[in-house]
């Protein structure tokens, strides 16, 4: 019985070495690799604008509270026809700040300020909102981000576009050498974080907006450019695929 039980696990042994020294069967044993790439511009209908305001003092007067410019402010935005859900505080420093206030102790002249971040469809109401701002309470008016409602749907073009660059380049290549472009083996598509790339937007005060002439979203005073819209959104993307050769 101790024999055959030898002899049995003799046979699996030599079956299982044979087994590792057979060859992997290829399906695909030529291939070619190409990549496509799909581009577009598009003008953002999101617009996210942030409004620096802070305390002030004018020689001889007391100084404005924050909560007076708070409230002049959302007025305002009021006036022009922002709706509430529009705006959030991107920022706020003094009042409620118990180091704030450690620190008013020690300067006097330290003023509380406030951030607000508006969000804006088109550049018409945020033309109307510089135009009435406190240029004495406003520090800083500029866009921090763009972006556009349809993005989903761009980025599915793009994808689809740059697969089909991919098939073309392919097909063109394998021609070259007399080949024939096979089956998609592998389609491998990049981390989405990458596939869009914004322009970088200068932040100016409202005082130096106004002075260079800002209508609805561009410059239109004199030595300035008139006609140029927000800066476009460029969109990229790559994709990498293997095909097999017939």
């Amino acid at each position: 019985m101790k024999q055959l039980t030898l002899f049995c696990v003799a046979i699996i042994t030599l079956n299982y070495l044979y087994a590792q020294q057979q060859p992997v069967c290829n399906p695909f044993p030529k291939t070619i690799t190409v990549t496509g790439t799909s581009e577009m511009e598009i003008i953002p209908d999101e617009i996210y604008v942030q409004v620096d305001l802070r305390e002030y003092k004018k020689r001889g007067d007391e100084k404005v509270d924050i909560e007076v410019i708070k409230t002049e402010f959302l007025e305002i935005c009021k006036e022009v026809g922002i709706a509430d859900s529009l705006i959030t505080i991107a920022s706020y420093e003094g009042m409620n700040s118990a180091d704030w206030w450690r620190r008013k102790k020690r300067d006097p002249n330290l003023f509380a300020t406030i951030s607000y971040q508006i969000k804006f469809s088109s550049s018409k109401k945020m033309d109307d909102l510089v135009s009435k701002l406190n240029d004495e309470a406003t520090s800083n008016f500029r866009i921090v981000k763009t972006w556009h409602s349809k993005m989903t749907e761009y980025r599915k073009q793009l994808k689809i576009a740059a697969v089909k660059a991919a098939k073309e380049k392919g097909i063109y290549l394998t021609e070259a050498v007399n080949e024939k472009l096979g089956q998609a083996i592998t389609i491998n598509e990049p981390d989405e974080a990458s596939l869009y790339q914004t322009g970088s937007q200068n932040k100016m005060s409202n005082t130096a907006l106004k002075s260079q002439g800002y209508v609805g979203g561009r410059f239109n005073g004199d030595g300035q450019d008139a006609g140029i819209d927000f800066k476009r959104m460029r969109l990229q993307f790559q994709v990498s695929i293997i095909y097999a050769l017939q």
